[in-house]
């Protein structure tokens, strides 16, 4: 935690002239959620074991289904044992229910459960052994040919297998109300401030479809492709020599639930571009809408910022010279089939078709802080100005009485510059296209932002680390095989939406609902190891740590918004370092940027929400998490498995390593949600081991020579030993956890038993040098050398955490790992006397002292020692408890920067390894707080 005194804060409000206030402990403590002396729930609506991680907007707990996690204690649910879900009143509703984890017995660890609609109006749910109860209405799917079709009791989705066309048709009743759902992209070859820059089109081509899921309530379907070059005649090539260019890989899932009207389209995509010639400049999801009523009957809507609603006609008759009645219009208004035509004043029934028919309608959202809406009769003629305001919801309507479609883009505003386009309307069929990057905007340009200012050889590009903190090397800062994933909705209805139905579709899209267990059944199942405790207040300690630890989130949650971290590439991520002479973050200072995960705020964050089920923690986590797994990894390609340290750009550092790819990061967000596309992101990284042959971390140390032009990379033979220490053994023991659980694989299983039972007897347990893990065995080898590997960073990236969860699965099948856990937190904060005495020899201690305070906890825990206790103590407190407050918030307006802010000093790897620290201490040695 950064600790400024109170005298430098003053003294810079009065060379300012700013307001200084100060983040009162009593506030703190307000909003921790829980009374002195005990623990809080946050974020519960009705008691019981499920809850909403947010109180929903009102009416949009039935607009969709929802899918959340069980987590059960060891043995208490034997794998295959029938479930059921109980509602609020305590009656049972319908649920599916799968495995998502088990414990190493054998019995189930986590449990997947899905509600549709119907089932899930109220909070306060609780699972049970016992028959599930059969609903109402069945989602049934059914396979024929190129198509799969999935009927949910309320429309009919049929989808393709082959083509470009991902959704063939959607049917309500005996009306088609959407089809050919298809991808679309777009390119130019030159950035795009170039003259005569050629464009092409592209969409989607399939190349894989089949069911993950076949109810009865939840059906998912999982779509893969690429987006191949439209040909000049509108067709895309047939796969002879030549053919046009097939890139950006994409896999969309869609998403069912039973008696449901409602879509979830999940869209992830990899950039597989050369970004020095191909500048994206669209992306989408394009489909057509037939349209049955005439363009007075016919209706766009586009929710605005909160509940505003632009909605109006295609062919519009109120205002008009010629008054068409009160009946007429206020139908209009409404949304509702006017009457027939044959009774309107004559006047207007024969001036009808003189009145243009506005075809097109577009909203554009190129910023977080402003969108437009124009439209226009067709192509070849003006736009006209319809409408401007600050966020958009991204959700709008296009149809009429006889049916037609919603539809929506969660974060939309967030992840600009996006565009809704309506197309057509004024014929028989419109054409509805979402943009996740708007061709508006200036095309996506991912290049290095600089040209490496001559930083040819090693020893000047470790020169230009150690002034600007961020690696670069030529050939490094490439962004091909990042990943981005957007989450889209579509919803078949019978009929124009009423203006409030509208703008409640709008509130489920923004959140979608979210069901969630309590903290403390998270925390008495034990499914993430026992490194964390409730709030508690009690006492001066226990009530300081607690503001301090609700005040750091409160500001982390509110800096968001406030230094509008976001846009397509950006929007999850966080900053790493403050610069206060600027009042600003330093977002093009090198490596003190975008943060990138490092030092654990993916960590910090979800440990934070499993305490305390705050509903901001959780959509601030689940944003990072989007990012950082998506955008931060790279998922094909030269660096396929590794992570980018920090930078100016997420992908500018050469720095490429699996302490940012680990699933230590994701694996608590998946058990939470279930969600598919997290679960194949850490599936990517049980191949982590093979990613870690690619880069040797240490190539530039003590080299002097070019490196230019880049080597050929030649990758060892796959399996067999690699080099690790303890950093990258957490990471690879991330993935494999995960996997052993998924599966219950014995042979994961043992593999981990094995490395931990190699790495206990290691001569210097977690500070021996030059050791190895078999990636096939999880055998570790050691080259017999007495040198200590030490590194302050090895604690930072997940490594104590799932350290814990390894002695607590797999403790008593290889006692001596918890010994060398506890040996490296005994010494590494200790003394050379103790390492002297212990391993013989003695070493410089490292840096971050109170992140490790956690490490000393576990060993005090482990050993029963009360002094090493009191040591943890004072690593992570010291004198701080004499001061009050120590988060110091002041309010800045110009000139003294460009907008008005509350300003604390804040850096990101000091609030998020102090955070972790002090939970764990509270956990493991709660009892002999000061």
């Amino acid at each position: 935690m950064t600790d400024v005194t109170r005298r430098e804060w003053i003294q810079g409000a009065l060379a300012t002239g700013v307001c200084l206030t100060t983040y009162s402990l009593s506030t703190a403590l307000a909003q921790t959620g829980a009374p002195a002396g005990g623990a809080g729930t946050a974020g519960a609506t009705r008691a019981g074991e499920f809850n909403w991680v947010e109180p929903p907007a009102p009416g949009t707990a039935g607009v969709m289904g929802t899918t959340w996690g069980v987590p059960w204690a060891k043995g208490a649910l034997k794998a295959g044992a029938a479930v059921r879900l109980i509602d609020g009143d305590g009656k049972a509703a319908a649920a599916q229910t799968w495995p998502l984890a088990y414990w190493p017995d054998g019995s189930v660890k986590w449990l997947a459960a899905a509600a549709a609609p119907a089932s899930i109006k109220d909070g306060g749910f609780k699972i049970e052994p016992g028959e599930a109860a059969a609903g109402d209405v069945r989602l049934n799917v059914k396979t024929a040919g190129d198509t799969i079709e999935i009927d949910t009791g309320v429309m009919r989705c049929v989808i393709g297998k082959t083509g470009e066309r991902l959704i063939h048709s959607i049917t309500r009743g005996d009306k088609e109300t959407l089809s050919n759902g298809r991808l679309v992209a777009m390119r130019q070859d030159a950035p795009g401030d170039a003259e005569a820059a050629r464009r092409e089109s592209f969409v989607s081509r399939i190349e894989e479809a089949f069911v993950e899921q076949d109810g009865p309530v939840r059906g998912v379907v999982r779509i893969s492709g690429k987006h191949a070059q439209v040909a000049a005649t509108g067709a895309t090539g047939t796969g002879a020599a030549g053919e046009p260019r097939a890139w950006l890989p994409f896999t969309v899932r869609l998403y069912f639930y039973a008696g449901s009207d409602v879509v979830r389209l999940m869209h992830s995509f990899i950039y597989d571009a050369d970004e020095h010639k191909d500048f994206l400049c669209g992306l989408g999801v394009r489909f057509d809408v037939p349209l049955r009523d005439q363009p007075h009957d016919r209706h766009v809507r586009l929710v605005g910022d909160e509940h505003g609603l632009f909605a109006e006609a295609v062919r519009i008759v109120t205002g008009q010279r010629r008054d068409p009645g009160s009946a007429v219009k206020s139908a209009q208004v409404a949304g509702r089939a006017t009457p027939p035509v044959s009774e309107w004043p004559a006047a207007v029934r024969n001036g009808l078709h003189l009145i243009p028919a506005w075809g097109d309608v577009t909203l554009s959202q190129l910023s977080a802080d402003g969108f437009q809406i124009r439209k226009r009769t067709k192509p070849g003629h003006a736009w006209i100005p319809a409408g401007t305001g600050k966020r958009a919801a991204g959700v709008g309507f296009i149809g009429g009485p006889g049916g037609g479609v919603s539809f929506g883009m969660r974060d939309f505003w967030q992840k600009h510059p996006v565009q809704l386009d309506v197309r057509d309307a004024h014929t028989e069929r419109a054409q509805v296209t979402i943009w996740m990057w708007s061709p508006e905007a200036q095309p996506m340009d991912t290049r290095m932002y600089h040209d490496g200012m001559g930083m040819d050889t090693y020893a000047k590009q470790i020169d230009g680390l150690n002034i600007t903190y961020e690696d670069f090397e030529f050939g490094y800062g490439t962004p091909y095989g990042i990943a981005r994933t957007t989450e889209l909705y579509l919803r078949a209805e019978p009929a124009t939406p009423t203006r409030e139905a509208m703008v409640i579709f709008a509130d489920a899209v923004r959140k979608p609902p979210q069901l969630s267990a309590t903290p403390q059944r998270f925390l008495e199942t034990g499914v993430f190891g026992r490194q964390w405790t409730l709030p508690d207040t009690s006492g001066k300690a226990k009530a300081w740590i607690e503001a301090n630890l609700s005040g750091q989130l409160d500001l982390y949650v509110k800096e968001v918004d406030q230094r509008s971290w976001y846009g397509f590439w950006d929007f999850g991520d966080v900053m790493h370092s403050y610069d206060e002479d600027r009042h600003v973050w330093r977002y093009d200072n090198g490596g003190m940027a975008w943060d990138n995960s490092e030092l654990s705020p993916d960590l910090w964050l979800w440990m934070s929400y499993l305490r305390t089920g705050r509903g901001d923690v959780f959509r601030m986590a689940e944003a990072m998490t989007r990012h950082t797994g998506e955008v931060d990894v790279y998922h094909l390609g030269r660096f396929k498995g590794l992570g980018t340290r920090h930078g100016v750009q997420h992908w500018s550092d050469s720095s490429k390593q699996t302490r940012i790819s680990t699933p230590v990061y994701r694996r608590i967000y998946y058990y939470l949600t279930g969600d598919e596309r997290v679960g194949d992101l850490m599936r990517e990284q049980l191949q982590a081991l093979e990613a870690e042959k690619k880069i040797n971390v240490t190539r530039k140390l003590g080299e002097n020579r070019p490196v230019l032009p880049l080597p050929p990379v030649e990758m060892p033979p796959p399996g067999g030993d690699v080099n690790l220490g303890g950093l990258n053994y957490g990471n690879a023991m991330a993935a494999w956890i995960t996997e052993a659980e998924r599966t219950n694989d014995p042979a994961w299983h043992n593999r981990i038993v094995t490395s931990m039972k190699g790495i206990g007897e290691l001569p210097l347990g977690f500070f021996t040098t030059g050791w190895t893990v078999n990636i096939e065995t999880g055998q570790v080898k050691h080259n017999g050398s007495r040198e200590v590997g030490l590194s302050h960073l090895m604690s930072c990236f997940g490594l104590p955490e799932i350290v814990h969860e390894l002695v607590d699965l797999y403790g008593e099948q290889a006692p001596k790992f918890a010994d060398a856990w506890a040996q490296y937190g005994r010494l590494y904060n200790g003394t050379n006397e103790d390492r002297q005495k212990e391993l013989n020899l003695t070493f410089r201690a490292g840096n971050l002292r109170e992140s490790h305070s956690r490490c000393t906890a576990f060993a005090a825990r482990h050993g029963k020692n009360a002094a090493l206790a009191a040591r943890a103590w004072d690593e992570l407190l010291g004198n701080r408890l004499t001061r009050e407050p120590t988060i110091r918030v002041r309010r800045l307006e110009g000139p003294v920067g460009l907008n008005a802010i509350d300003e604390a000093a804040l850096n990101t790897n000091s609030a998020a390894q102090w955070g972790l620290a002090a939970m764990e201490c509270l956990a493991l040695i709660g009892d002999s707080a000061p």
